[in-house]
Parts: C-alpha cells; structure tokens; sequence
C-alpha cells in the first residue's frame, strides 16, 4: 500500500528504515510518553507485526519519508486493534490510527498531513469509524487528532492495564473520528 501527500510518500516497510526506526523508538524525548524506550531488537519486532499484519488486513502502520528527498521520517498508519486493547476501549470500534516521528521532523504539520490520507483511505474501503488513544499526559499527540478532526470521546476514556495502578501514564484519553460517507450511504429506517 502507498499513499502520497504533497510532502510524504507513505509506504510499505523496508529493511533501511529498521536503524532509524531503532533510532526514533529508541529516543527518550520521542517515547517520552511510553513507558520506555525500546531497544533495537524490541523496534524490529513492531517492524516485523506491522509486516505481517499488513499482510494480514491490507494495512497497518507503515514507513513515512519525505517526498523530495526520499528522507526516512518515521511511521504512520492505522492498525486493526489487538483484542487486549479492544477489550480496554469502551464501545471500542477496532481500527486505531497512529504516528511516530523523528523530533526533528515535529511542529511542521507532517504527522497531520500523513494521518489525513490514510483516514481518507480508511473512508475509501468503508471504515465506520477510526479511533487515537494516548496518554493524558500527551497533549501533542492529543493536538495531532484534532487537527485530523477527531472528536475527544470522554466517556471512552480508559486506563491502560499494562501499567500499574498509581503510574502517571495509565490514564489513556480515546478521540474518535467517524467517516463522514458512512452514515450518509445507509438508508434510513422507516423511509419509502
């Protein structure tokens, strides 16, 4: 799957974007909101699932690199939920949108611009709805979201079972975004 924006190309994994993808996962200030940083080897294996679970569904989150110059950014995409996150979603719908860049690469408006075509293509194959999940704590990313015209769903709000009970990232904050052709195209009940 490749999408193109003005500036990005977003594409499929390759074995050159493993060491800057290393790099990035591995930046304490980039992960600053995660509970750690990963190692190289922890990196490749988010590598490998996204291969493998695009393989699976048709997407997933993918490499992100610069239009002109062919840059490695990061990565971007959407997700199928993994059954223990669904489960922690309330009224959960199972596509998550997501992000990582390089920092170097923040504050120019790429992490929206990439988010927007891929939930453009999630509009194109009839997704009902996409949802972003953060920590509380995570007003950035929270920006990133409304900026792609998610709405904060509070009531959806949640705390992250992988963490322990007083740990200041445990609060999770859910945004949803619902596909603006979705609900247009079913018929409505009771019409003749």
């Amino acid at each position: 799957m490749n999408l193109m924006t003005e500036r990005l190309i977003l594409r499929p994994w390759e074995d050159k974007d493993r060491i800057p993808m290393a790099g990035i996962y591995g930046d304490a200030h980039v992960r600053r909101f995660h509970p750690k940083v990963l190692t190289v080897e922890e990196a490749n294996v988010k590598i490998d699932l996204a291969i493998e679970r695009a393989l699976t569904n048709g997407f997933d989150f993918q490499a992100a690199e610069l239009k002109g110059s062919g840059e490695f950014i990061g990565m971007i995409g959407l997700a199928v939920l993994a059954e223990a996150v669904q489960a922690g979603l309330p009224s959960h719908r199972s596509v998550e949108i997501g992000w990582f860049l390089a920092k170097e690469h923040w504050g120019q408006g790429l992490a929206p611009e990439g988010a927007r075509a891929w939930l453009d293509y999630a509009w194109s194959i009839g997704m009902p709805e996409v949802v972003a999940f953060t920590a509380r704590e995570n007003a950035p990313s929270q920006r990133v979201m409304e900026k792609i015209g998610m709405i904060y769903d509070p009531g959806s709000d949640y705390e992250n079972p992988e963490l322990g009970e007083s740990h200041w990232l445990r609060p999770q904050v859910v945004y949803r975004k619902q596909n603006p052709n979705f609900f247009e195209r079913r018929p409505i009940i009771g019409a003749r």
